[in-house]
């Protein structure tokens, strides 16, 4: 496909070239394992390259008037809304997003640069008093300089842009590594629809490799004062501690292990519906996927049969056609590990209402249920199309299982008494919680983040003032000081 090689390049002050790497990732649909691209990837000298050009051109662009860089993010929406039919056609065909979900992602990136455009102007200091006499304290917002982003496979050109489009908003420059998997989508594109947009050469590179060629390269590297890192917890612990061994300031989106609470006095027909989305959009690639659903036990038998019903009818296949709601897993290592897992669970005593089946990357949906408290499975992330059906007697139960995960990104509750909901939702110990809703959410001014081992930070609205700048004090002096000797 010309659209995918055309941009199978690395892109490094201004320039598209080839990655001078002993090796190359190959970019495969993930349907139909046709292939897209190859990329021969960047090395560390590469990623030396990037941040030097970065750091060059910011310096110019952290003095630009701000007026001048929304102009910039204006024309970059602009390309977006104009392309977006090519856009989606691409998400469809490399991370195997079905159509539902592409217009879902390219909906919120919309929204997200419609943010960034009014975030460049958000940037204002303060003047405060001084005890002091003829003093004057300044507190001005800078940016940081350089920002290092890492973006994950599952919505790439959202959560690039989600941090991309700020950080060059505020006047930094921006070095960009997608996943492997989607090293377009979450890359190239990116550094596509702003170098159209007209950004100066060296503000964004896009450096395509892995951490088998570069080491921690992309994170040691002296000129990034911010790594902008959206991923697993496992890896998100190590970009927290080379980033902290270096002094740096890292903000991370990690996993989730989320509950999506049913209480006695639920809507029962609404409380399935959201409860099937928020486990099976995007086949549960998603952070803030309903893993486990919590059903009060006076409710249990009406919503699991109409649950179980639900996920039967989801249909399963090309993600391309319009009518599919469940496409494949990334790669098929994903695929024979979430197979696995729903085998394993069963043999270990769980019942599976339904259990799904692997066909190379598609998996059909499961439900288990009659977990053990003890199952390794409740408290981990699971990251496909299972559900696991957990029965409660009463709030505090609810409350208790909801908490027993050692993550705490996203959650909801559903009660016929929003007031109730509130205040089960202040019990639970994460980021987000939504009440009658679903727990898949992100909005472009409302804080986004986790707790616990969920990440560190928040981004979107005015969170991002604090990611991507900092504030430096001047103070004048407009007498004279007294000093002791």
């Amino acid at each position: 496909m010309s659209f995918f090689t055309d941009l199978a390049h690395q892109y490094i002050d201004g320039e598209w070239r080839p990655g001078k790497g002993s090796w190359d990732i190959i970019d495969f649909n993930p349907f139909d394992g046709e292939k897209l691209a190859s990329i021969t990837v960047a090395t560390a000298d590469e990623v030396d390259q990037a941040y030097r050009a970065a750091e060059t051109a910011q310096q110019a662009w952290g003095d630009t008037n701000a007026y001048a860089r929304r102009a910039v993010l204006e024309k970059a929406l602009r390309i977006v809304e104009d392309r977006e039919a090519e856009i989606g056609d691409a998400i469809v065909a490399e991370l195997g997003g079905t159509r539902l979900k592409a217009a879902f992602e390219l909906h919120l990136a919309k929204e997200f640069l419609r943010e960034s455009i009014q975030l460049a102007l958000r940037s204002t200091g303060q003047i405060l008093p001084s005890p002091t006499e003829g003093k004057e304290n300044r507190v001005y917002r800078v940016p940081v300089g350089v920002v290092g982003v890492i973006s994950p496979f599952n919505f790439p050109f959202l959560l690039s842009l989600k941090s991309v489009a700020p950080a060059l908003a505020l006047g930094n420059a921006v070095v960009l590594k997608p996943h492997q998997n989607t090293p377009v989508c979450g890359g190239t594109l990116v550094a596509k629809v702003f170098e159209d947009a007209g950004l100066p050469a060296g503000l964004l590179n896009v450096v395509v490799t892995d951490i088998a060629e570069i080491g921690d390269a992309l994170l040691e590297h002296p000129v990034p004062q911010v790594i902008s890192f959206t991923g697993s917890d496992k890896v998100g612990r190590h970009v927290a501690t080379v980033c902290a061994a270096n002094l740096k300031r890292s903000v991370l989106e990690l996993g989730g292990n989320s509950a999506l609470i049913v209480l006695d006095d639920a809507d029962v027909d609404y409380a399935v519906d959201a409860a099937v989305f928020s486990r099976y959009v995007h086949q549960g690639q998603v952070c803030m996927a309903a893993n486990r659903i919590l059903v009060d036990r006076s409710v249990e038998q009406e919503f699991t049969e109409k649950f179980v019903a639900k996920v039967a009818s989801l249909r399963v296949g090309d993600p391309a056609d319009p009518a599919t709601q469940i496409g494949p897993l990334i790669n098929s290592t994903q695929a024979e590990a979430i197979a696995a897992l729903v085998d394993q669970t069963v043999e270990a005593g769980a019942t599976a209402l339904l259990h799904g089946r692997a066909d190379g990357n598609l998996v059909s949906p499961s439900v288990l249920t009659g977990l053990a408290a003890d199952s390794p499975v409740l408290s981990q992330e699971i990251f496909g199309p299972v559900a696991l059906l957990v029965p409660f007697d009463g709030e505090d139960e609810a409350v208790r299982i909801a908490n027993d995960t050692p993550y705490g990104l996203s959650g909801a509750v559903h009660t016929g008494n929003v007031e109730r909901g509130v205040r089960v939702g202040q019990r639970i110990r994460t980021g987000m919680i939504h009440i009658n809703d679903g727990t898949v959410h992100d909005e472009p001014i409302v804080p986004f983040g986790g707790e616990k081992s969920s990440g560190l930070g928040r981004l979107n609205g005015d969170s991002m003032l604090d990611a991507f700048t900092t504030q430096k004090w001047i103070s004048v002096q407009h007498g004279r000081s007294q000093f002791p000797f």
